[in-house]
């Protein structure tokens, strides 16, 4: 899921981040109930900075391609940013405005999972804790629930995932002899900050799940699946079912059954800090069913509404509601309860395929306020959970040892969805050349990003040519941004890094993608012979 604010994927699009997902959470479950493994995937070969020398020329046959593809009548008011290094000898290749500010899309999510492996380490992982606010006697728990969540955002249906962890967290408490809880169960959000969404982040994309917002205990990626089916004839109400239960959504349905031979046209809105949903347009009579992935209001109720269904339903009574800690006037302390349930996540290595591979949203901004634990709350006036400012001070410390300086980059959110975001080619360039140097942080990384015409976002780009199963590199999309930038090794194989970004541009996206991948495939067949 890209930054955007776009149409809809295409299906052959669909289908390659659904066939990846699926890879990825396999991976994840495979992960969830062990001990964190080294990552799977082969570490790339190191790439040492090369001895200082003077630079030689740009190549000029390479620059001339390169500076013809985006002297194209259609790029006439966009605006490009490229810098093309190499790796092995540091000299520069191609450069354009690579040190311009510019709106990096979905490329933000490098500078968010870079900082996050530096200061975390692969190996990191979530802890969600279940506390018993009461004795254990006769089956019964005589008290609350209290469920401490710090992040996790990979708790998820799909897979099997979520069924299976909630099988785990009542077979522990059945063996504790809790059969019954008096109590409620109570969502403790508390690691993070009540700030959810990210800063400039429009209010139109809220009711999508692009634009979830963070909680320290989320559910399903904080997201829902709404079907709309059109009814029996034009003019009737169209019917609109939610899944998962327990989303807290209120539906206002105002879809309409069209004209058999009209095009479906369907819009969700709902306001910031508002649980209710509506939907409008109409749904051509006959038609198959529309699905919308839509996101839910209050991530942490989302949580303890569906572990509380969970538990249920594997045969354990709970007397009182679900509940957000946020709602009540006098919680109870961490402090006071007795750990039940300790579950962690899969490790950061694995949860960075997701982030990347699918460009999922959630994990950046999780990432971004995780730092924000590690580095301190100290922008906070009264006490409160980690935030977002906290994890870009802490991403800003890294990434200025690293060489990247404070005035190419500034960061509003972890995932690029802000249109307050900028940073510049140069500043993208340098972080990746830091990552492919580092060998702890190498092959997790570069494993991560999308594959030229093989998975991900690039799953259907450059296929059958020079690039495909060659270029590694990060999507970014959102309305008159394009972005991409990663690493590709040239026909002498010699390793190249590069950043690609355009902006301000009228032009069809899929016309901004083809001179992109122009590029890169030009980069793939480049050769100093």
């Amino acid at each position: 899921m890209t930054t955007r604010r776009g149409g809809p994927r295409s299906a052959p699009r669909q289908a390659g981040l659904k066939a990846c997902a699926t890879a990825v959470l396999a991976l994840a479950v495979g992960a969830c109930h062990a001990t964190p493994k080294p990552n799977p995937f082969p570490t790339p070969p190191a790439h040492p900075a090369p001895p200082a020398h003077p630079a030689p020329p740009a190549p000029p046959a390479l620059v001339r391609d390169i500076d013809d593809i985006l002297a194209a009548p259609a790029f006439e008011r966009g605006y490009w940013g490229v810098l093309v290094k190499s790796l092995k000898t540091s000299d520069t290749l191609y450069s354009r405005n690579a040190h311009k500010l510019m709106m990096p899309a979905s490329n933000m999510k490098i500078v968010t999972l870079a900082a996050a492996a530096e200061r975390l380490g692969w190996d990191y992982t979530y802890e969600t804790e279940i506390l018993g606010a009461g004795a254990i006697r006769d089956g019964a728990l005589d008290g609350d629930l209290l469920v401490v969540g710090s992040g996790d955002p990979s708790l998820v249906v799909a897979e099997g995932v979520s069924a299976r962890v909630f099988d785990e967290w009542a077979e522990r408490l059945k063996a504790l002899g809790v059969r019954t809880i008096r109590g409620r169960v109570i969502g403790d959000d508390n690691t993070f900050d009540d700030e959810a969404l990210g800063f400039g982040w429009s209010w139109d994309d809220l009711p999508d799940d692009y634009a979830a917002g963070v909680s320290a205990l989320q559910f399903n990626e904080n997201a829902a699946r709404v079907t709309v089916s059109p009814g029996a004839s034009a003019g009737d109400s169209a019917s609109v079912d939610i899944t998962p239960p327990g989303t807290g959504l209120v539906i206002d349905n105002l879809v309409k059954t069209g004209a058999a031979d009209t095009p479906a046209s369907i819009a969700a809105r709902r306001l910031p800090g508002s649980s209710r949903l509506e939907f409008r347009g109409s749904i051509p009579a006959g038609a198959a069913p529309v699905t919308r992935v839509v996101s839910v209001d209050n991530p942490t109720r989302f949580a303890v509404n569906a572990l509380r269904d969970a538990l249920v339903a594997r045969g354990i009574d709970i007397r009182g509601p679900a509940i957000d800690i946020d709602d009540l006037t006098d919680p109870p302390k961490r402090s006071d309860g007795v750990t039940l349930v300790t579950y962690r996540s899969p490790p950061l290595s694995v949860l960075a395929m997701r982030l990347m591979k699918v460009s999922q949203n959630l994990y950046a901004e999780t990432l971004l306020k995780t730092l924000g634990v590690r580095h301190g709350s100290d922008t906070c006036l009264t006490p409160c959970g980690a935030s977002t400012a906290a994890g870009r001070a802490s991403a800003q410390t890294t990434l200025q040892a690293w060489g990247v300086p404070t005035e190419a980059m500034i960061q509003r959110d972890g995932s690029g969805l802000s249109r307050y975001d900028y940073v510049t080619p140069d500043g993208l360039v340098t972080i990746l050349t830091h990552v492919d140097r580092d060998e702890k942080l190498r092959g997790p990384f570069e494993a991560s990003l999308p594959i030229a015409g093989r998975d991900g976002t690039l799953a259907n780009r450059m296929t059958g040519t020079a690039a495909e199963g060659n270029a590694r590199a990060k999507t970014g999309s959102m309305s008159n941004v394009r972005a991409l930038s990663g690493y590709v090794t040239s026909a002498d194989g010699e390793p190249l890094v590069f950043s690609i970004l355009a902006n301000n541009f009228e032009t069809p996206a899929d016309v901004i993608n083809r001179a992109t991948d122009a590029i890169v495939v030009r980069l793939a067949e480049f050769s100093r012979r």
